[in-house]
């Protein structure tokens, strides 16, 4: 790691105005073992030297001494113990930390999921309960786990990523910082024991550790570091330019969402990925039709056209449950009322002669909205671009 590079504390530390609502920082890395919690505990003890009231709500040492040495002095939140099917696990004690009510504290693991019996499913959620109780975070995570870069870090590590953050976690972050270290460096800490148990390191040196996903991983990481800091440094030159008034976003999208679950999850992933480059806002609308109402659709794809109205708020986007006898009567009409300037849609599984007769819904839309941009993503290759 670049030691000169380092934002001090104190930079981030001046950002708060103490709004009612905590700040939030998140160490973003490439991959396990750059030194993500290490950096949160140094800084720890560098708020307490200046008197910040910090406490440790959760560390994950994964039996690394080096880690579990730089936790001696700094308060830790005894953690709260759950019996599940005979076996006790250890969580974060989200109760707690709250009634404790730090200025600051360290969360680490942020896209871990507890134990049945807590009261939120994911790690993320108890965060988002501190910040809404006032409470400032400091918390980690590897890029791998960002939900709309699922299907691509897939791609290029073979790895089924199942833990992930919404996007709207890492988007509302007041700071996001890049903890990195060489590729030679990383899995050079690996041989060492350092990152995993000693029998579980030639099988990671070949597979999620090989010298290529790493350096695919470190690009992600730092593209999602420079997206964030173009969003933020708009917003200041439109707060500028605009005497501290917020303006409307230029930008709108909106993707339609069928009840065909196929692709859809992808499809939104997509959608997110140009929303964010555009710092724009979206929409995932979903028309029911007579033919396609809830009393007529299989059950099976109505779990998943369910799951994935929740990847979409995940995502960060506002969903819509429309109704109508005509798919793309009404998507035009909602593009037109909402101010959307771009629509996404996935490419359609209708027979061949309705695509000759330009009848599907895709070629519709855009012989019915020439005033709009209509794009129609493949099925996967696309989505799959960081």
């Amino acid at each position: 790691m670049d030691q000169d590079k380092r934002p001090e504390p104190e930079a981030f530390l001046d950002l708060a105005p103490h709004s009612q609502r905590g700040l939030l920082k998140i160490y973003l890395g490439a991959a396990a073992g750059v030194g993500k919690t290490c950096r949160m505990l140094e800084e720890a003890h560098q708020m307490r030297q200046r008197g910040v009231d910090v406490v440790v709500g959760f560390i994950e040492t994964h039996g690394r001494a080096e880690t579990a040495d730089r936790a001696i002095g700094l308060e830790i939140v005894p953690r709260r113990r759950l019996d599940y099917r005979g076996v006790t696990i250890e969580e974060m004690d989200l109760d707690a930390i709250l009634a404790r009510k730090p200025e600051w504290t360290i969360v680490d693991e942020l896209p871990h999921t507890n134990a049945a019996g807590s009261r939120h499913e994911k790690r993320w959620q108890d965060v988002e309960e501190l910040l809404a109780a006032g409470i400032n975070v400091i918390t980690a995570m590897n890029i791998q786990h960002l939900e709309s870069l699922n299907a691509v870090v897939r791609r290029i590590t073979g790895v089924e990523v199942r833990e992930t953050v919404p996007d709207s976690v890492l988007t509302r972050a007041d700071q996001v910082v890049n903890v990195d270290l060489s590729i030679e460096g990383l899995r050079e800490r690996l041989r060492e024991g350092k990152i995993y148990p000693a029998d579980h390191v030639e099988q990671a040196l070949k597979n999620f550790f090989k010298p290529s996903n790493l350096t695919s991983l470190r690009e992600l990481a730092l593209r999602e570091i420079a997206r964030g800091l173009n969003r933020r440094r708009e917003d200041l030159e439109t707060l500028r330019r605009e005497g501290g008034r917020r303006t409307l976003v230029a930008d709108r999208l909106m993707v339609g969402l069928s009840s065909n679950p196929r692709d859809s999850a992808s499809l939104l992933r997509k959608a997110s990925r140009i929303a964010g480059q555009l710092n724009a806002d979206w929409y995932a609308v979903h028309v029911e039709t007579p033919a396609e109402s809830v009393a007529r659709i299989d059950t099976r794809n109505f779990v998943k056209l369910l799951d994935n109205i929740n990847l979409a708020g995940d995502l960060g986007a506002e969903t819509v449950w429309l109704k109508s006898d005509d798919v793309v009567r009404a998507m035009v009409e909602f593009a037109r009322e909402h101010g959307v300037t771009k629509i996404i849609v996935g490419r359609t599984s209708q027979p061949f002669w309705r695509r000759m007769l330009g009848r599907t819904v895709p070629l519709r839309l855009v012989a019915a909205a020439p005033d709009l941009d209509v794009e129609i993503a493949a099925a996967a290759a696309p989505e799959e671009e960081p």
